[in-house]
């Protein structure tokens, strides 16, 4: 399962997401936009957003924080 975490440095959602996968000791490749253009780039053309944290599991793209959608995707995926 390919998991990334698009952040900032000064989102405390994305701090939440991020310990949210920790804690269910389920790894992810974090990706800070933050002046980082091409991060940004390809995050936006995931999701169609700006905003952070945006999620991607395997495809499944969630923008924000949402541990339903994370839950339920996950449920599919194992």
């Amino acid at each position: 399962m390919n998991i990334t975490i698009y952040t900032s440095s000064s989102c405390p959602w994305c701090v939440k997401a991020k310990k949210y996968f920790d804690s269910k000791n389920i790894g992810y490749r974090e990706v800070n936009v933050s002046g980082n253009f091409l991060g940004a780039l390809e995050m936006r053309m995931k999701s169609g957003q700006n905003s952070v944290p945006v999620i991607d599991i395997d495809g499944d793209v969630i923008v924000g924080f949402n541990k339903k959608a994370i839950d339920r995707i996950l449920a599919r995926k194992y």
